[in-house]
């Protein structure tokens, strides 16, 4: 497996945040996006789940098993600064959906529910409605998404916001088992997940475009 970002330039509005930005992850491979707030990574984050288009460059999947037309994004998880669960259903109604809705992408199986909510460490209170829940227990949940449906990309922004230290040792984790299966990630941060190996790339923003940094 191969994820692979060719020449992305992205624009807000009328501004160009960055230009040039390329990268290749293989299997087991991880890039942490760092810099200060505006500098692009979220942005960047999008434009490769496919939830943003480009304002050139492309981005590539590669893999044996799967089709030369194939979407990168389908090949992709995206857990944003949105937890992407409804307040008024139950932890195990959300989760239930999003193992539906998503599916397994081909290679892997995902997690049962319980499964899932037990690997963040919440596994007794499924039955609360997700509103319920504290900011750091829904940071968890929303976690837990990911393993509820399987796919080999895991597009992470911020991911241990709201978390303590004990939580941010599960997370990470999960990440290490992720990556140990041949998962890919991506993943921008202000704060180190404890990842050995991972590469860096500092987004430098609007400066960067300014100085030709890229």
């Amino acid at each position: 497996m191969r994820l692979e970002a060719e020449n992305l330039s992205a624009r807000r509005g009328e501004d160009l945040i960055f230009r040039n930005v390329s990268f290749v992850l293989q299997a087991g491979e991880s890039l942490v996006l760092t810099g200060r707030n505006g500098s692009g990574k979220s942005t960047l984050l999008r434009v490769v789940a496919g939830l943003l288009r480009p304002e050139v460059g492309r981005v590539r999947w590669h893999s044996d098993t799967s089709d030369s037309g194939m979407r990168p994004s389908e090949a992709c998880h995206y857990l944003g600064h949105r937890n992407a669960m409804k307040a008024e259903l139950t932890v195990s109604e959300n989760l239930s959906f999003w193992k539906t809705f998503l599916g397994d992408f081909h290679g892997g199986h995902g997690l049962t529910v319980g499964e899932a909510a037990e690997a963040v460490g919440l596994g007794d209170i499924t039955h609360l409605p997700f509103g319920y829940l504290s900011a750091g227990q829904q940071r968890r949940m929303a976690f837990a998404k990911l393993l509820v449906a399987y796919r080999p990309v895991w597009i992470l922004d911020e991911p241990t916001a709201a978390l303590d230290v004990n939580a941010e040792s599960v997370f990470t984790s999960l990440i290490k088992q992720h990556l140990t299966g041949g998962g890919i990630l991506l993943a921008a941060t202000h704060q180190p997940l404890g990842l050995e190996n991972a590469k860096e790339l500092r987004m430098q923003g609007f400066a960067g475009v300014a100085e030709e940094v890229w």
